[in-house]
């Protein structure tokens, strides 16, 4: 077992169990899919790549429950189009 899970403070960050369980399987899924890491030296090991992402205050989850890169602007539906 990865010794992140066992600290509190990783839980905390993300709002709790439920939330760090959910952030955890949606950015595996994103690793899985070939979504590079967002940590330097990043180990083999994807849970521990996702863990550390976490740590380093890369990923979080938003409102929706979906996967957020720190920084990274949300998608709007209601941008306007420009190639009309």
């Amino acid at each position: 077992m990865h010794d992140q899970l066992k600290e509190e403070e990783i839980v905390k960050k993300v709002g709790g169990r439920f939330k760090l369980s959910t952030l955890i399987q949606k950015r595996l899924v994103q690793l899985n899919r070939g979504s590079r890491p967002l940590v330097s030296n990043a180990p083999s090991d994807r849970m521990e790549v996702v863990l550390q992402e976490i740590l380093q205050d890369k990923i979080f989850l938003d409102t929706s429950n979906e996967v957020r890169i720190t920084g990274e602007m949300p998608i709007s539906i209601d941008e306007p189009d420009f190639d009309d």
